[in-house]
């Protein structure tokens, strides 16, 4: 029988005096998961029960028993702990802020971050691997920097999977429920004390969503979610899990995130003016805010768009385009059919959006597309996957040399203070100051790593592989006791691993161009490297693999197999249920950090950035982020950059790399030690490390870049065009109709340049060309020179744009444009002439389809 219509429902919270109330207050703003002194307090509460939670302090109050409470009332030291960091978290929130003192924090930019999922700490599960991570750091430094900003995501009832390994080590998934009372989190509610509703339809989904609210530091992470008994069981579930289920899911999923979290904002009066995607699963949002433009303002679509698009910012994080969500045009109109009326477009117009090539009936719809069409700003997370990505999207640029697409690049970064160990950060306390702590990008005050003796810095790097060691002593005896083990092989445990030898970390998730096997290519070799008796090594894996992604499983086995030999049973581990807790003894117990992914197929990736700040080293293929991080002194690269056509091919000669450079040059670096134990050598390649990654590879850099390069600049745009009743808006569409109409009459009648076949090195080249421009007027045109040196295809390449001037109306629409280029480089050039249009107030636009070159 069904108990639930009957059933009277009430919440339970911890009773807590006012001389305790304060653990409540910190408890439920996870500022306390980068402050040292707050994890302390709750770990000082009950140590086992922190472990058992997670690290939860509000499940872990809810659970103490009221003695217990009265107990800690009574502690002196204690109560003055308390005290402590609740005054350190009242004057964090209470600090002038970076934005304030440098960007005029009295403005009125709201941004609003919107990611499929967050990675805050491992009491909350709501992230699956690198993204989330990267999205949680960047609510983090947003926090300290102190942004006008909210984050926007999904509150998973399940999260992503638990993993544990059977016998043959094959992963296996489970599911645990979150339960969100007892989590830091709270139910957005009105004045009259009733939880915040908001409610979608799209096709035959019809369901109400409530808001919970994350408080992280400074800055509100909003995260919808609809297990709601008024709701149908099928949409209860769209909430359930993290990357779950089919096509149809997936998009009722990224619906509830872009067009509910503009809704859910609104509904807590909440109108953000700039709108960041980390990636394209919340695309749809820009759609909503079109929509919403439209219906209270009454303009059109192609209005809206030019406003909603200077505020919309689209990151991406994927470097090939089988990664990205697609969905056949059938599925969008199952949902969208009444949606894109209301938009005021045709369907083709709506699909259109979605479509590289707009007339291929074929081509199914790209979220990634979409959010590249309607963001004014867009890049990628390294310097090497801007390119690849301004590559891999071509298509939407046709006319434009591939180092002019709108695409940058913003290298992602870390939250310092959520991954440097307290050992690691004392010492640089100590030896540093505190300026790092507060402004973590100074070059300056990194450079006063040199000053901390290599005995000091040589100790901290000890103290943290013995954590690491000792942390995967007792995971791996728990995996055994819960597999069923005998009493004997539960013993081992405490034999594997050896907290003086050089140990190599690699933690990821397991996908197979991350080729988290590539190590075991060799295993003859392999035993040799890691069994010498005098220069040991071992090595420690963790990762999960997607659970539909057999061959990342077959990866994980491979490697608990070979773990299982017993020439490596006390050298390589493999940690089950890869977390945030895992993931930080790793990176901060780690001598070298292991990256072997296909160039370029890693479009960043930051734990190395981690164990960088933790005095740990770099060996990683140069890719993503170490391409930019490695300087020849600082780790060691794998290859030079090489790609082969043949995969087969690559994986050998990587692998044979891999091994020469861990037997001639990491090993014997390591273990080239005087006669106090220090490898003087080895620390100078520590000390290089930190003080070349440290200040770029941090989220405050990231996040200010932003703020410079996307945020600021978005919201400035946006305002002109919002300001005086959407003047500017208004007539920008109206200005592109007509432009765009009257395009077809432009031509490039003749182009001349006054230069022989050899040009001195310097000199200036005369550019000369007749344009006919029909009925578009002179000044909404702007004529261009592109010139540059040529490759060996007879393209240009890093050509540079000057602009040509109007000399003489030759009449009948028809004019003379010229000007002159300086050839500052030796070797065989090139140079082109093209038309863009240019607004006269807004400069030069472009539009694919809008560019003339001849």
């Amino acid at each position: 029988m069904d108990f639930t219509s009957s059933l009277h429902k009430f919440t339970v919270v911890p009773s807590l005096t006012d001389e305790l109330v304060a653990l409540q207050r910190v408890a439920y703003n996870l500022w306390w998961c980068w402050e040292p002194d707050a994890t302390s307090l709750f770990r000082r509460i009950d140590p086992d029960l922190w472990k058992s939670t997670r690290h939860n302090p509000v499940e872990m109050l809810g659970i103490l028993q009221q003695t217990t409470l009265e107990t800690l009332k009574n502690d002196e030291g204690f109560m003055a702990h308390l005290a402590l960091v609740d005054e350190k978290l009242n004057d964090y929130l209470r600090a002038k802020t970076w934005f304030q003192k440098t960007c005029n924090g009295a403005s009125k930019m709201k941004v609003a971050y919107f990611s499929m999922e967050f990675g805050l700490h491992e009491s909350l599960p709501i992230y699956s691997g690198g993204l989330g991570i990267l999205a949680g750091d960047h609510l983090k430094s947003a926090s300290d920097l102190g942004l006008p900003l909210v984050g926007v995501g999904l509150m998973y009832r399940q999260g992503y999977f638990r993993q544990y390994l059977n016998n043959d080590g094959w992963q296996q998934e489970y599911y645990p429920e979150n339960d969100f009372y007892n989590l830091p989190l709270t139910l957005e509610r009105d004045e009259n004390g009733v939880p915040r509703t908001i409610e979608l339809e799209f096709g035959p989904r019809k369901f109400k969503v409530h808001i919970w609210r994350v408080q992280v530091g400074r800055v509100p992470l909003y995260l919808l979610d609809t297990n709601l008994e008024e709701n149908r069981p099928e949409d209860r579930l769209i909430t359930a899990q993290l990357y779950f289920g089919d096509k149809e899911m997936r998009m009722i999923q990224e619906i509830l995130l872009g067009v509910g979290g503009i809704r859910a904002l609104r509904a807590m009066g909440i109108i953000p003016n700039v709108c960041h995607m980390n990636e394209g699963h919340a695309a749809f949002l820009a759609l909503e805010r079109i929509r919403l433009l439209m219906e209270k303002h009454g303009i059109r679509f192609s209005e809206a768009r030019e406003i909603v698009s200077a505020g919309t910012i689209f990151t991406t994080h994927t470097p090939v385009e089988a990664g990205i969500d697609h969905f056949a045009p059938e599925l969008l109109d199952k949902f969208f059919l009444g949606y894109f009326k209301s938009l005021g477009i045709t369907h083709e117009e709506f699909i259109s959006l979605g479509r590289q090539n707009p007339k291929n009936q074929q081509e199914s719809f790209c979220m990634a597309v979409l959010a590249l069409k309607l963001a004014g700003h867009a890049n990628g997370v390294s310097q090497l996957h801007g390119e690849v990505s301004r590559s891999m999207w071509k298509a939407l640029w046709p006319e434009l040399p591939e180092d002019q697409r709108p695409l940058t690049s913003v290298t992602n970064g870390i939250h310092t203070r959520t991954w440097m160990s307290n050992h690691m950060a004392s010492l640089l306390i100590r030896y540093l100051g505190t300026r790092w702590l507060e402004d973590p990008t100074d070059h300056n005050v990194w450079r006063r790593i040199s000053r901390i003796p290599d005995a000091e810095l040589w100790r901290a790097r000890l103290s943290s592989r013995e954590k690491l060691v000792d942390f995967a002593r007792k995971r791996l005896k728990e995996q055994l006791i819960k597999d069923g083990a005998t009493t004997k092989e539960i013993a081992t445990a405490e034999e594997v691993l050896d907290p003086e030898v050089l140990t190599i970390g690699f933690a990821r998730r397991f996908a197979t161009y991350k080729r988290g096997t590539l190590l075991l290519r060799d295993l003859d070799r392999l035993a040799q490297i890691l069994n010498n008796p005098e220069m040991p090594v071992q090595f420690i894996f963790a990762g999960k693999a997607h659970p539909q992604d057999q061959e990342g499983k077959e990866l994980i086995r491979q490697i608990v197999q070979a773990s299982h030999q017993e020439r490596f049973r006390h050298r390589i581990v493999f940690i089950e249920d890869y977390d945030m807790e895992v993931a930080r003894h790793l990176v901060q117990g780690a001598d070298v950090w292991l990256n072997t992914p296909l160039r370029p197929m890693e479009a960043s990736g930051t734990s190395g950035m981690k164990v960088a700040f933790n005095g740990g080293l770099n060996l990683s293929v140069l890719d993503g982020w170490w391409c930019e991080g490695y300087q020849g002194n600082n780790g060691w690269a794998i290859g030079k950059g090489e790609v082969y056509v043949d995969i087969e091919y690559q994986n050998q000669v990587e692998g044979r790399a891999l091994y020469d450079l861990l037997e001639k040059e990491v090993i014997p670096h390591f273990y080239e030690q005087g006669n106090d134990g220090v490898p003087r050598a080895w620390i100078a390649t520590m000390k290089a490390s930190m003080q070349s990654l440290c200040p770029v590879f941090s989220t405050d850099r990231m996040v200010q870049e932003y703020t410079s390069h996307s945020y600021l600049p978005s919201y400035t745009q946006w305002q002109r065009l919002v300001d005086n009743d959407f003047t500017l808006a208004l007539d920008l569409a109206r200005w592109k109709e007509s432009i765009f109409k009257a395009w077809p009459q432009i031509r490039i009648e003749q182009v001349e340049a006054q230069a022989t076949d050899a040009v001195a090195v310097g000199s200036q080249v005369p550019v000369a060309a007749r344009i006919a421009l029909g009925d578009i007027s002179v000044e909404n045109v702007s004529v261009e020179g592109y010139f540059g040196v040529l490759d060996s295809t007879g393209n240009i390449q890093g050509g540079e744009t000057v602009k040509l001037v109007m000399e003489k109306d030759l009449g009948g629409g028809a004019y003379r444009f010229g000007g002159s280029f300086e050839c500052r480089f030796c070797g065989r050039h090139g140079f082109m002439v093209r038309i863009i249009p240019h607004h006269t107030v807004l400069g030069t636009i472009y539009e694919p389809g809008y560019l003339i070159w001849g």
